[in-house]
This record gives C-alpha cells, sequence and structure tokens, in this order.
C-alpha cells in the first residue's frame, strides 16, 4: 500500500489548477495514449483549462484517446444532464476531437452487458488507461462504483444508490427517472498509470476523511484509491 501525494489548495480556482498542470505534463509525455475523465460539478474548470492549453498549442488533445467513464442507463447524449453530454460541452467539441477517438457506453442499448464488454476491449485495446480524473461521490462512489462494488470489478451496470439518484438530479432541467448506471470498474481504474481525484466543497468532507484514514473498505469505493501507487488527492480550502 503506497500513501498517496496530497495537494492542498485555498479555493476551486487553485485545484483546477493543479489538476490540469498534472494532467498537461502527462498528456505531453503521453500525446496518443487513453485518458478518461469524470464529470460532475468539480472537474469543469479543470477541464477548461485542458482546452485553454490545447487552444494555446501547449499540448494537442486531439492526439490523444478517450473512454467514458460512466454513464445513465437510458439516457443518451441528447440528454443534457447525461455524462456523454456534458463532456462534448467541456471537452470534446471545445477542442475538435474525433469522434472516432472517443468511446463511451450506449447507455440506450437493448444489450448493456455488450456495452461493458466494448469498454473492456477498449482499455486493453489502448494497453491500459494512461491517466483517470476522478471525483468522489458523497457517499464515497467513483464513477457508478457504489459502496459494496468489488475492487476486482470491471466494466459493470449498478443499481444507484438512494443518494446517488438524489444528488444526481442537479444535473437535469426537470426530474428524471433514473435507477441505474453503468460504469468502469475500480480494477480498471486502479490500474490508471497516473490517478487524480479532486475533491471540493462541504458535502465531500465525509468521503475524503475515510480515504486519509488506513482503512481500507468496500463500504467506502474512494478508499481503493490508497491501493495506488501513483495517485495525487487534490482538495480545495474548503476540505
Amino acid at each position: 500500500m503506497q500513501p498517496f501525494n496530497l495537494i492542498k489548495t485555498k479555493n476551486y480556482e487553485e485545484l483546477s489548477q493543479a489538476a490540469s498542470e498534472i494532467i498537461i505534463k502527462v498528456l505531453k509525455e503521453n500525446p496518443h495514449s487513453l485518458y478518461c475523465f469524470a464529470g460532475g460539478d468539480t472537474p469543469v474548470r479543470t477541464l477548461e483549462l485542458l482546452v485553454k492549453a490545447h487552444k494555446e498549442k501547449e499540448i494537442n488533445l486531439s492526439d490523444a484517446y478517450y473512454i467514458g467513464l460512466d454513464e445513465w442507463v437510458g439516457l443518451d447524449s441528447f440528454n443534457e444532464g447525461s455524462c456523454l453530454s456534458y463532456m462534448k460541452r467541456n471537452l470534446f467539441d471545445p477542442a475538435n476531437i474525433p469522434e472516432e477517438q472517443v468511446h463511451f457506453f450506449n447507455a440506450t442499448s437493448e444489450d448493456l452487458e455488450k456495452e461493458c464488454n466494448l469498454a473492456d476491449e477498449y482499455i486493453k485495446k489502448h494497453g491500459g488507461i494512461t491517466l483517470s480524473l476522478l471525483g468522489v461521490g458523497v457517499n464515497g462512489h467513483l464513477g457508478f462504483n457504489e459502496p459494496g462494488t468489488s475492487f476486482e470489478s470491471l466494466a459493470h451496470i449498478v443499481d444507484l444508490n438512494d443518494i446517488t439518484k438524489k444528488v444526481g438530479q442537479k444535473y437535469f432541467e426537470q426530474d428524471v427517472m433514473i435507477s441505474q448506471g453503468i460504469t468502469l470498474g475500480i480494477k480498471q481504474l486502479l490500474e490508471s498509470k497516473y490517478l487524480i481525484l479532486e475533491a471540493s466543497g462541504e458535502t465531500k468532507k465525509e468521503a475524503v476523511k475515510k480515504l486519509m484514514e488506513s482503512k481500507i473498505t468496500e463500504d467506502w469505493p474512494v478508499t481503493a484509491l490508497r491501493l495506488h501507487t501513483n495517485c495525487t488527492v487534490v482538495l480545495d480550502g474548503m476540505l
């Protein structure tokens, strides 16, 4: 078990700057590799800074490949609350990333198991994920890996916890019936060469506290990050 690199910042802007600097460095060293970026509120500014660096020709995001971390089952990219819509809006479209270099779950498919297999195969094809940028759920989930998920899991379908469904409503203009998610597994995230976890805001305090403790437990998926040999945790001034 390795200790992770902890970066404590004064505010959200500093958090975003710190995370983006790491990603830019890795992108420069591994321009054609596979990357996985989480959606949600916290990574928004980090993605903006990556796009800025791309437009200023410091990096070329369109050389890399991308795999979706997760998706709400039943939603497609036309729903603005979907994870794919989020990534298109915040990264793929502004950086003009070719569609053929992006692999995302088709969460409207009638064969979701096939979608899981396709994601697993895509990761293998690219020799694993070079860097994963993650957020953490209020209940400690990573992606849609809810409490109780095996650390040996690959891509899978999951019944979402009530708190995940409740918090998730903020991404939609109207109430949406969401009961399941489809997500990369914890094993795949832990096999990323680099891991970055961003945590911002009061609601993440308990999850961050669990991460800081020595006990590693599937009850708090975020604690799996303590098993990674190259993980950076970036916290804002609230934490």
